[in-house]
């Protein structure tokens, strides 16, 4: 199934596992509501230690929802959040 998705890395270097894990997200999304289109930016933010951000836009048909997260040390972690509460946002 194909679902247009954006993903875009900010002050991260390009890795195919972290790609790879937010098209696997993506999908299981858009397996479950239908979704029209995903935007995902990942970016490094703060100058003290390592912070990530997370900001996961879906498009419906008709409406979008969007959700930002933050984790200190591991953007994993940061992705995980912000898919789990744009789905249960989407329940």
């Amino acid at each position: 199934m194909f679902l247009p998705l954006q993903i875009t890395l900010r002050n991260i270097p390009r890795s195919e596992d972290l790609e790879q894990l937010i098209r696997e997200r993506a999908e299981r999304l858009h397996q479950f509501h239908r979704l029209t289109g995903c935007r995902v930016v990942v970016e490094r933010v703060g100058s003290e230690g390592p912070q990530f951000a997370v900001r996961v836009a879906l498009g419906m048909a008709g409406s979008e929802i969007a959700v930002d997260r933050r984790h200190n040390a591991d953007v994993r972690v940061a992705l995980h959040d912000a898919f789990d509460a744009a789905r249960r946002q989407l329940d």
